[in-house]
């Protein structure tokens, strides 16, 4: 089943598993409210049992890229174009978020961006490879997040 998140009225719907489920909530609230104002697009979010084409996409790249397997759970994702690119997110019961920006046009931008909710340790398997930027988020808190960029086609 379906989620359109809704980013005023900030809800743990689907994700109740997460130690940080508020701030997780929130997180996935302000990637909403993102893609609503700079695209007018709906944020919506399927459970993880329902989006394993997206979830193994996603973890492929990582595998292939930079041999990193997330040891937390997911438990929803969402896929969609605009613009040109091909979005995809995976949230997880740890409060890690993924995001894989994949344009399809050869010559665009290709990157995964990796953000830690707010009150959550950074994940070994992220620890050691890369630094995390600070940000703040009425939403989310603050919002720890880094990325690197896509070499491959996929």
């Amino acid at each position: 089943m379906s989620y359109a998140v809704d980013f005023t009225t900030v809800s743990p719907i689907g994700l109740e598993s997460s130690p940080v489920v508020d701030a997780l909530a929130g997180l996935r609230a302000n990637e909403a409210r993102y893609f609503k104002n700079k695209y007018d697009h709906v944020f919506t979010v399927v459970p993880a049992s329902e989006a394993t084409e997206i979830i193994d996409w996603v973890h492929d790249i990582l595998k292939d890229e930079r041999d990193i397997v997330i040891a937390s759970p997911p438990l929803e994702a969402t896929e969609f174009e605009v613009e040109g690119v091909r979005w995809a997110y995976v949230f997880y019961e740890s409060g890690l978020s993924i995001n894989v920006l994949y344009s399809l046009d050869d010559a665009g931008k290709r990157a995964v961006g990796f953000k830690l909710s707010d009150g959550m340790e950074i994940p070994e398997e992220l620890a050691s490879r890369f630094k995390f930027a600070r940000q703040k988020s009425k939403l989310a808190g603050t919002i720890r997040g880094s990325y690197f960029t896509i070499k491959n086609a996929h």
